[in-house]
């Protein structure tokens, strides 16, 4: 390499070059040309690194063979007898240069797509026989990459034999966090990393350059000085390239650190993680599917303000943790909650917390507080019970309220949600809910099942018995959209024995009125935007569900008009379902974290020991597998006497489906992280629902 340099590789002034200009523009260029910044004429490749080096970021010279060549070769013209390729081997050392020609196509290293690969390099050519082979190849490689129509440019550069070399991630190409680099590292050159034949050590460092973690893997180890310079490249290109780039690196048998190649990066940059692990699985069950943006002004605050006040009563957090936390989160439509402040991850204790009196002194008198409010909590439920009933019963017809008196509705119900998420948290905090009584969701299943087989439609059936609404998720809508298919479970007895206390039946009433409530403001938002759509200020009623509540207030009221043309052809898209655990960036984004308690394992839920093969097919999956899901959702209940077991990357022993399960014998484990990563579609398990274990099932011993 320090032989090519000095050798005056890029210096054009030893060059004999002929005369590369035509009509459509130099079929040869150098890295160090203006005319090399245009992706069009040297493609995405070489056009990144010639812009680097224009900033002053350390990269190789280099001499590209243009798309104007290309164009000219697929015109007809021979690659060996084209004056351009002696031209570039002249510029790049002559024939005893040992030399490195790569693709650089226009749809190559762009912010919408990589191609990383899917080109040909061709490494260690020598002599102008060898480098016309090497064009040849690269412009043949298009085809092979399914871009045969598109022009491509050809880079030359001297090669470079370092002593490590690699690839380097300028954000954590999995979870999006920009406060990380993740490096992959091989003695040699990057050739062999990229290409999958070594898989090389994998650091993780921060932003200063310092390790997070490591694994040594096959590759090279670089100490910390070159891991400094690294993450400095790292913000050097970001800066030059106006965000985090996916490099390739080498370092010469100097010690000198060179830029091979810089593109953007593919995956969604997401920022920093700061604050609490949220998660969905407690509220899954409650807010199975993503919500629109009406949906969640409606139903998101009121859980949040519950949960807020519920667990500061109980003296499950303080006010502070509180007011630290957003509490109930909804990105993208998909609702998470503090996954700390509900207990489903243990609390951090600190020495200092133990041994502060004044801190004893408060657990003592919130200990009072708590066994006064843990007395009256059924009686308090019960009286919320009456008195939603009460005021359920006295709601008129819909067709019967003004627009007016149908915004107050959706504000009245937001209150009635709020005092009815509390009570039910309280009652699951601070009671004995009993762990196996009937459920609603038990009760619903078997209504519409028995319901259908009398020959009721589902109108009927939502009219004499609202308990089916459990199994449909709430929505702004005309009507509720029940389970197509369903049968009863096998329940045994009605649970009336010593497992079943009073409770455990307010808990399930409370959470059935919240369904109610649910379907109520959703049925009156949706004939708010019938009424709204009838007057032309709404292209049609469906649209209302897209405009958060402030924004429905002010059409409804005349305050504000909708641009019909700007809106008629709004559809809502929900975005990827959340992580098991994550914590919120600095962009609103959710970022996945792992949690040592929980990763590797899971909860046992209860149903049992049961074996079978693993699907991921939530719609239709076989009979006696064992769904490998996400979370638990209300949506399973009718596939539960299809399945022997469930395992859940989240999810809650006390979730409706969770209990559900159990009444019907089907073995679930919950709180599995991974596991649609540890456990593949087609193999053979065990579900432990008591102990919470999953093993693999060996296939000598199964047969």
């Amino acid at each position: 390499m320090t032989a090519a340099r000095d050798a005056g590789v890029g210096d054009e002034t030893a060059a004999c070059p002929v005369d590369d200009d035509s009509a459509a523009g130099p079929r040869v260029v150098g890295l160090d040309d203006s005319r090399a910044l245009d992706p069009a004429l040297t493609g995405g490749k070489a056009a990144a690194l010639a812009r680097a080096a224009d900033a002053g970021v350390r990269t190789l010279p280099g001499v590209v063979l243009t798309t104007v060549f290309c164009a000219e070769i697929d015109a007809g013209a021979q690659v060996a007898d084209h004056p351009a390729v002696r031209e570039v081997l002249d510029r790049s050392g002559g024939a005893e240069a040992s030399l490195v020609v790569r693709s650089s196509s226009v749809v190559e290293d762009t912010a919408a797509s990589s191609m990383a690969g899917q080109f040909a390099s061709v490494v260690g050519v020598r002599g102008l026989d060898a480098v016309a082979d090497a064009v040849q190849a690269v412009l043949d490689s298009r085809a092979r990459a399914g871009a045969a129509e598109q022009p491509i440019a050809v880079l030359v550069q001297p090669l470079l034999e370092p002593e490590v070399g690699g690839v380097m991630f300028g954000v954590d190409p999995v979870t999006g966090r920009s406060d990380r680099r993740v490096v992959a590292a091989a003695a040699g050159g990057p050739e062999a990393l990229v290409s999958g034949e070594v898989e090389g050590s994998r650091l993780v460092l921060d932003g200063d350059g310092a390790l997070v973690e490591h694994d040594d893997g096959d590759g090279a180890s670089l100490d910390s000085r070159q891991l400094r310079e690294l993450t400095a490249l790292s913000d050097e290109v970001a800066g030059v390239f106006g965000g985090p780039q996916d490099v390739e690196w080498a370092i010469d048998t100097d010690g000198t650190l060179w830029l091979l190649q810089s593109r953007p990066v593919t995956t969604e940059v997401r920022g920093v993680p700061r604050g609490p692990i949220y998660g969905p699985g407690p509220v899954a069950e409650t807010f199975p599917e993503p919500l629109t943006e009406l949906e969640r002004d409606l139903w998101v605050p009121p859980l949040r303000e519950a949960v807020a006040e519920a667990v500061v009563l109980a003296g499950a957090a303080t006010r502070r943790e509180v007011e630290a936390s957003e509490v109930v989160v909804a990105i993208d439509g998909h609702v998470a909650i503090d996954l700390r402040l509900v207990g489903a991850l243990p609390e951090r204790r600190r020495a200092v917390r133990t041994l502060n009196p004044v801190r004893a002194l408060r657990r003592l008198r919130g200990a009072w507080q708590v066994g006064r409010l843990r007395s009256a909590a059924p009686a308090l439920s019960e009286a919320l019970l009456d008195r939603v009933d009460h005021d359920l019963e006295a709601v008129p017809a819909l067709s019967r309220l003004t627009g007016r008196q149908l915004l107050a509705l959706l504000h009245r119900s937001r209150t009635v949600l709020r005092a009815l998420h509390a009570h039910e948290i309280l009652m699951g905090l601070l009671t004995d809910t009993g762990g196996h009584s009937m459920t609603g969701a038990a009760l619903a299943l078997r209504v519409l099942a028995e319901a259908r087989q009398d020959g009721l439609s589902d109108d009927e059936v939502l009219a004499r018995s609202p308990i089916v609404l459990a199994l449909a998720p709430p929505r702004v809508a005309p009507r509720p959209v029940l389970p197509p298919q369903v049968s009863a479970l096998n329940l045994g007895p009605d649970h009336s024995g010593d497992d079943t206390n009073d409770n455990g039946m307010l808990r399930e009433a409370l959470r059935l009125r919240v369904r109610w409530i649910q379907e109520l403001s959703g049925r009156a938002a949706w004939a708010l935007g019938e009424r709204l759509a009838a007057s032309g200020a709404l292209p049609r009623p469906g649209l209302i569900r897209h405009l958060d509540l402030a924004h429905v207030e002010a059409v409804a009221t005349k305050r504000a008009l909708i641009v019909a043309d700007l809106v008629s052809e709004h559809e809502h898209e929900a975005g990827a379902p959340l992580p098991a655990w994550f914590q919120v960036s600095d962009r609103g984004r959710p970022i996945r974290v792992q949690c040592a308690q929980e990763v590797g394992g899971g909860t046992g839920a209860g149903g049992g020991v049961a074996t079978g093969i693993v699907t991921y097919d939530a719609e239709d999956p076989p009979a006696g597998s064992v769904l490998v899901t996400t979370t638990l959702t209300p949506g399973l209940g009718p596939l539960l006497p299809r399945l022997s077991g469930i395992v859940a990357e989240t999810g809650s022993v006390l979730s409706h489906l969770a209990i559900l399960a159990r009444e019907g014998g089907v073995a679930v484990v919950v709180g599995y992280a991974g596991a649609r990563t540890d456990l593949p579609e087609g193999a053979r398990v065990v579900v432990d629902g008591g102990e919470g274990r999953v093993t693999i099932e060996d296939e000598e011993t199964a047969s």
